[in-house]
C-alpha cells in the first residue's frame, strides 16, 4: 500500500497546489479570447452528458479537430502514444492491436479491455479497433473501469471516437500523401444539405505502401499494405425532436503477417525477416447503424441499433519462421510447415436508454442493451512444400501442394444482456455525487466443428468429439460511485470506486489437455471472466489565467482472472489463461503550459506498478504482470505564427514518447527497454490549404514490439517520413 499511498499523497499535494493558485480573476475573465485549443473550453461527451473537460469528474485525455490534425493522428497508434498511461500493443495480423489503460491489458482472441464507441455505436469486435482514422471530429480516453456507462468490456476505460457530422453548408475536402515506402494516401469527404430536414456526408480512404520492413530471404519488404475505408451519413431531422443519424462503413485490407523472429531477449532487434511464405492478411469490416434520438421536455430516448460483419483470413510461415531447409522442423520431421487462420464474426446489438435533461439538479439515465454474436474460427498447419501457403477457411486443405497436417474449428455464439441505471445529483454548485449500476449476462455456446481425425489425443487426458457443444453464463454486477468538489471554478477535485467486468469465453476444444500435457499451467478449455475493483483520486485545475492546465489522478485496482496468452506450438493454437490475481497501482499528471500566443507544451507522465498476487506456480507470484509499462512519458511542443503579413502562417509540431520497461509473459522471461519515440512535423498553413512534411520515429528507434511467450517478437516500424497535402473548400 506505500505505493498508492504515495500515490494519493501526490494527487493531495496537486490539488493543494491547485487551490493555493485559484484565484477570482478566472472567473470574472470571461471575455478575453480563448484558444481553441484550451482544455477548459472543450466539451467531452465520455459521461454520455456534455460537461467541459475540466469540470468532468474523470481522467479524460482529449483531441479535438483541430489537435487531430496538427498532430496527423490518422491511426490508434497517434493518439495513444500522446495518452499518459496508455499503452498499444501492435501486433503481427490487422485483426489484433492490444489497449492497455492502467494495466488492465488485452489479448489474441479475448474481449476487449476498453469499449470503442463510434458515432453513439459501440465496436463489438476487438479486431474491429485497428483501422484508419479519418475525417474525424473528437478523439475521447476515459481512463478506469466505465462499466456503469459502456458495459462489460470498459473493465479497463472506453475510448470515444467522434466523426465528422454532416454539415448545413456544402463544404469538403482533399488529402493526399507520399511517404518512403514507397506508399501513398489519398482522402476526400464532402458533405451538405439535401433538404431542409436531410443533411448527408460521404468520406473515403485509400493508402497503399510497399512496406518498411525488408524480407532479406523474399527481396521485398514484409509488411505492404493497401487499405480503402468509405463511409456514409445521412442526418434526418424530421422535427425539432426527432433526429436520426443513419451510417454505414466498410472498410478492406490486405496486408501480410506471420514474418516473426524467434529470440530468447526481447531487445534482440538483430535477425532479419526471412519467411519464404509472404502469405496474407485480409480483413473486410462492415457496419450498418441507426442512431434515433427523441427529446421532450421531460427528457431523451436514444435507440441505437448496430449491424457488423467482420472476416479475416491469415496465412504465411509456422515455427521457427525461417526457410524450408533452414527450419527446425525440416531437420526433425524432414519437412517445414505453414499455417491458416479464418475468423468470421457477424453481431447485431441494441441499445435503448431514457435520460433526464441535462443542467438539471438531479439527473438519471436508465437503459437496456443486448447483443448477439455468432463467431467461426479456424486454425491448422499445412505442410510447406515449396509451393506457397494456401487460405483455408471452413474445411481442411485437400490441396496435394499444401496438404493439412493440424486443424482445429470451433462456432461460438454469445447472447448477452444488460440493464443499467446512471443517478447524479447536484447539492450545490461546489458538490456533486453520481452512481451507477449496472448488470450484465453473457450466455455463451461453444460447438466442435472440429474433424475427428483431427481431435488432439493427449494420453491420460479427455478427448474433444466433433459436435460436441460446451455451455457457460458469465455476469457481474458493475456498481461505481464518484463524488465531485468544486473548491474554485478552475479546480475540479473528484473521487471513487468502480468496478468494471469482461466476459470470459472459450479456448478451442482441447487445448486444455495440450497445455497439460506440455506443462503449461493456467490455460484450460475455458478462460474465466475478469473482475476488477478500483479506488481513485483525482484532481483538475486551470491556473495563471488559463496559461497552465494541470491535472492529476492516483488509483489502487484489484484485477481478478486477468487474461495471459499461450501459443501451443503442438497444435499451432492462440490460447488465453488466467491470473487469478494482480494488484496494479499508480498515477497520472497530465498538463499544458501556453506561455506565449501560439506556442503550446504538453507533457504528461503515467507510472503503474503491477504485481502477481495468485498464480497455479508460486514460483511466478510477485511477477510484473504481461504486457504492462511501468511507466509512459509524453513530451509535445507546437510553436504556430504568421509569416509576414499575409495570412499564411507556419507551425512547427514534435511529440516525444518515451515507453518504460515492459513485461510480456507471466514467468518475466525478458523485459524490454524503454522505447523513445520521436515524431516531428512542418507545416505551412494557407487557411483553406496546406503543406506539411513529416517524420515519424524521427531518430529510427528499433526495438521490437511484441514479444509472445515461445520467443516471437514483431519489429516495430523503423522510420518513416513524407509530405502531406491538405485543400478544404
Amino acid at each position: 500500500m506505500a505505493v498508492i499511498w504515495n500515490s494519493m499523497r501526490l494527487a493531495g499535494s496537486a490539488s493543494v497546489l491547485a487551490l493555493a493558485c485559484a484565484t477570482p480573476a478566472f472567473a470574472q475573465d470571461q471575455s478575453r479570447t480563448v484558444d481553441t485549443a484550451d482544455s477548459s473550453e472543450i466539451v467531452v461527451t465520455a459521461l454520455r452528458r456534455d460537461t467541459n473537460l475540466q469540470d468532468t469528474p474523470a481522467a479524460i485525455t482529449v483531441f479535438n479537430a483541430e489537435s487531430i490534425e496538427n498532430a496527423g493522428i490518422d491511426k490508434a497508434a497517434d493518439f495513444i502514444g500522446l495518452t499518459s498511461n496508455v499503452q498499444l500493443i501492435e501486433t503481427q495480423n490487422a485483426g489484433n492491436a492490444f489497449v492497455i489503460i492502467r494495466g488492465i491489458t488485452q489479448n489474441r482472441n479475448s474481449e476487449p479491455s476498453v469499449a470503442v464507441v463510434v458515432d453513439g455505436v459501440q465496436q463489438v469486435n476487438a479486431a474491429q479497433f485497428s483501422q484508419e482514422l479519418f475525417d474525424i471530429e473528437q478523439i475521447e480516453i476515459l481512463k478506469g473501469p466505465q462499466g456503469g456507462l459502456y458495459g462489460r468490456n470498459a473493465i479497463g476505460g472506453a475510448i470515444i471516437i467522434n466523426t465528422k457530422q454532416p454539415s448545413d453548408q456544402f463544404e469538403g475536402r482533399v488529402f493526399a500523401g507520399i511517404d518512403n515506402g514507397f506508399g501513398y494516401t489519398l482522402r476526400a469527404g464532402i458533405s451538405g444539405p439535401i433538404s431542409d430536414t436531410l443533411k448527408f456526408r460521404l468520406s473515403g480512404s485509400y493508402r497503399d505502401t510497399n512496406g518498411y520492413i525488408p524480407n532479406t530471404f523474399l527481396g521485398e519488404d514484409a509488411d505492404p499494405l493497401e487499405d480503402i475505408s468509405l463511409r456514409g451519413k445521412l442526418l434526418w431531422t424530421p422535427t425539432d425532436n426527432l433526429t436520426v443519424d443513419l451510417r454505414a462503413s466498410m472498410s478492406l485490407l490486405r496486408t501480410q503477417a506471420l514474418y516473426y523472429n524467434i529470440v530468447a531477449d526481447v531487445n534482440d532487434t538483430s535477425l532479419p525477416v526471412r519467411v519464404n511464405n509472404a502469405g496474407q492478411n485480409d480483413r473486410d469490416i462492415y457496419n450498418v447503424s441507426a442512431k434515433i434520438d427523441y427529446e421532450a421536455d421531460w427528457g431523451k430516448i436514444t435507440s441505437v441499433t448496430s449491424y457488423d460483419t467482420l472476416t479475416e483470413i491469415l496465412t504465411g510461415d509456422a515455427f521457427d519462421f525461417l526457410p524450408i531447409q533452414e527450419s527446425l522442423f525440416f531437420a526433425i520431421l524432414g519437412f517445414d510447415l505453414n499455417q491458416s487462420q479464418f475468423l468470421d464474426v457477424e453481431a447485431i446489438s441494441q441499445d435503448l436508454r431514457i435520460q433526464s435533461p441535462d443542467g438539471q439538479a438531479f439527473e438519471w439515465t436508465v437503459g437496456g442493451y443486448f447483443i448477439d454474436t455468432n463467431r467461426y474460427i479456424s486454425t491448422g498447419n499445412m505442410v510447406d512444400t515449396g509451393n506457397g501457403v494456401f487460405p483455408v477457411f471452413r474445411t481442411p486443405s485437400t490441396n496435394p501442394l499444401n496438404p493439412q497436417a493440424t486443424f482445429l474449428a470451433d462456432s461460438q455464439n454469445n447472447f448477452a444482456w444488460a440493464g443499467y441505471v446512471n443517478l447524479g445529483y447536484k447539492f450545490s454548485d461546489a458538490f456533486r455525487v453520481d452512481a451507477s449500476l449496472r448488470y450484465d449476462k453473457d450466455r455463451r455456446r461453444n460447438r466442435t466443428l472440429t474433424p475427428l481425425a483431427f481431435i488432439p489425443v493427449v494420453p491420460g487426458f479427455p478427448t474433444g468429439t466433433p459436435g460436441e457443444v460446451r455451455r457457460e453464463t458469465f455476469d457481474e454486477w458493475q456498481p461505481k460511485v464518484t463524488l465531485t468538489y468544486k473548491p474554485a471554478e478552475n479546480v475540479t477535485i473528484y473521487g471513487g470506486y468502480a468496478r468494471g467486468f469482461r466476459s470470459g469465453g472459450f479456448n478451442q476444444t482441447g487445448v486444455g489437455a495440450v497445455a497439460a500435457g506440455t506443462g503449461v499451467v493456467g490455460v484450460a478449455d475455458i478462460y474465466e471472466a475478469e473482475v476488477a475493483d478500483t479506488f481513485e483520486l483525482g484532481v483538475k485545475a486551470t491556473l495563471f489565467d488559463r496559461m497552465l492546465t494541470l491535472n492529476a489522478s492516483a488509483y489502487t485496482t484489484k484485477s481478478e482472472n486477468g487474461y495471459f496468452f499461450v501459443f501451443l506450438a503442438a497444435n499451432s493454437t492462440q490460447n488465453l489463461g488466467n491470473v487469478p490475481e494482480v494488484r496494479l497501482q499508480g498515477f497520472e499528471i497530465d498538463g499544458t503550459l501556453r506561455p506565449t500566443q501560439g506556442w503550446d507544451i504538453n507533457f504528461g507522465l503515467g507510472v503503474t506498478y503491477s504485481e502477481i498476487k495468485e498464480f497455479p506456480d508460486a514460483t511466478v507470484i510477485g511477477n510484473e504482470a504481461p504486457f504492462i509499462s511501468r511507466y509512459t512519458i509524453n513530451l509535445g511542443t507546437q510553436y504556430e505564427s504568421n509569416l509576414g503579413d499575409s495570412d499564411l502562417k507556419g507551425r512547427i509540431r514534435v511529440d516525444y514518447n518515451r515507453t518504460g520497461k515492459t513485461w510480456f509473459d507471466v514467468p518475466n522471461s525478458t523485459v524490454r527497454r524503454p522505447v523513445d519515440l520521436v515524431n516531428a512535423r512542418l507545416t505551412l498553413d494557407g487557411g483553406a490549404w496546406s503543406l506539411t512534411g513529416f517524420a515519424d520515429n524521427l531518430f529510427n528507434e528499433r526495438y521490437n514490439a511484441e514479444f509472445s511467450p515461445g520467443g516471437f517478437v514483431f519489429k516495430g516500424r523503423p522510420r518513416v517520413f513524407g509530405l502531406e497535402a491538405l485543400y478544404k473548400f
